[in-house]
């Protein structure tokens, strides 16, 4: 768990006020027997979580992809090749939508903006040579020129829902 105090402070506060503020809907689907602590999230999204991802074109119509979700300080960090089209539309609209399941058991939804954390012409975000670090040990660091061929961002959620079928049977799992 890479998750400061503070960190885990911040997202409880946004998984509260979520909750607090979705539709009486979702709140009869998700309540305190069914979702997750900030901590117990924390433990349960390590490692690489498939992301669906979804950015907006220029013409206003949604657009779904997978990436490779790294849930690290409380906030969803994740890359795409440079010249990808997802990279155009996050530099023109920022705003996403993340989601995170493992069938039936989890689901992490998301909803945000994200922050290019290594701009190519531009300074990296103050964090970028930790992360990158965390990148390198995760995907190897000659996977990649890791200058030029891809970009990371970071999605600074607005909104997050937890939905955990059996609290339990995950956090078992992640202790382990």
């Amino acid at each position: 768990m890479r998750e400061t105090r503070e960190d885990l402070k911040e997202l409880q506060a946004l998984l509260d006020a979520s909750l607090s503020r979705s539709s009486a809907h979702l709140r009869s689907i998700i309540g305190t027997e069914s979702t997750l602590t900030a901590e117990q999230l924390t433990r349960v999204l390590s490692g690489m979580c498939a992301l669906a991802l979804s950015t907006v074109t220029a013409k206003g119509e949604p657009r779904m992809s997978g990436v490779d979700g790294h849930f690290l300080h409380g906030k969803w960090h994740f890359g795409t090749a440079r010249g990808a089209v997802k990279a155009r539309h996050l530099a023109a609209r920022p705003a996403v939508s993340a989601a995170h399941m493992r069938g039936e058991d989890l689901g992490v939804f998301t909803h945000g903006t994200v922050e290019i954390l290594n701009p190519r012409h531009g300074e990296p975000a103050a964090d970028w040579p930790d992360l990158l670090a965390y990148f390198k040990d995760f995907y190897g660091a000659d996977s990649f020129d890791w200058d030029n061929d891809v970009v990371y961002y970071r999605l600074r959620p607005h909104w997050m829902s937890v939905y955990a079928s059996d609290v339990a049977k995950l956090t078992a799992v992640s202790r382990s």
